[in-house]
């Protein structure tokens, strides 16, 4: 952790306390992570904590934990191996605890010069929900609909809580994990009745095949025992 990082850090517990969990990332980023409960009350004090003084609210965006970590990919330690299989599967992950839905707050403070992420979990059910943070941070109402139409989150005390950017008709919520990829609904026009009706996908799902990599015959080792270099040696 840098300086810069650590000053944050302890002007964060000692305005919020130590009960405040806080997570750096391998960018020296810090996130701080609270319960749905102590959201507003947390906020505020970020926000008006003369050591802070977190007055932008910059970003709100909705996440979906699902498949957090279940990836055939292996990704962080492939830098310099390229992408590979065989993950462990049972091996989970530990970030989420099996809770599925969080939203993060993307903070900056002009005063101080200094970026924190605020991650909020959605309390547990059918439907997730939180706070509306609209009346700490005016700039959350747009972003808050958004998170609200791509995930399915619910944000209590949102004064114009409804879709942005999906169709007024649109079905579920596109950015969760579950969504399928060719969706519920098709939208055309009907000459008949002359107006757009929606009806379900008729869209079929495609085997996709890989493609066969077939013998090359210039590594042929009997060639090869021949001088043959291969392509772009010499054989000589």
């Amino acid at each position: 952790m840098s300086a810069a990082s650590d000053s944050l850090a302890t002007d964060l517990r000692a305005a919020c306390g130590e009960g405040l969990a806080l997570h750096v990332s391998g960018a020296d980023e810090i996130t701080a992570e609270v319960a749905s409960t102590d959201l507003l009350s947390t906020a505020l004090l970020l926000r008006d904590a003369p050591s802070l003084q977190f007055a932008m609210l910059i970003d709100v965006a909705g996440v979906d934990y699902q498949e957090y970590g279940a990836t055939d990919w292996r990704t962080e330690e492939a830098t310099h191996t390229g992408f590979s299989r065989g993950v462990n599967h049972t091996a989970g992950h530990t970030l989420r605890g099996g809770r599925r839905f969080a939203v993060a707050y993307q903070l900056l403070s002009l005063t101080h010069n200094r970026r924190l992420r605020l991650r909020a979990w959605c309390e547990d059910g059918e439907e997730p929900a939180v706070d509306s943070v609209t009346g700490i941070w005016a700039s959350a109402d747009w972003f808050e609909r958004e998170a609200f139409d791509l995930f399915g989150i619910l944000f209590r005390g949102h004064p114009d809580l409804r879709r942005l950017l999906t169709d007024y008709g649109f079905i579920g919520h596109p950015f969760r994990k579950d969504f399928p990829l060719i969706g519920n609904v098709e939208v055309r026009y009907d000459p008949v009745q002359k107006r757009v009706v929606y009806e379900p996908v008729t869209i079929e799902d495609r085997t996709l095949v890989p493609r066969v990599i077939r013998h090359d015959n210039r590594y042929d080792p009997a060639l090869l025992g021949k001088g043959g270099a291969g392509p772009g040696g010499s054989g000589g």
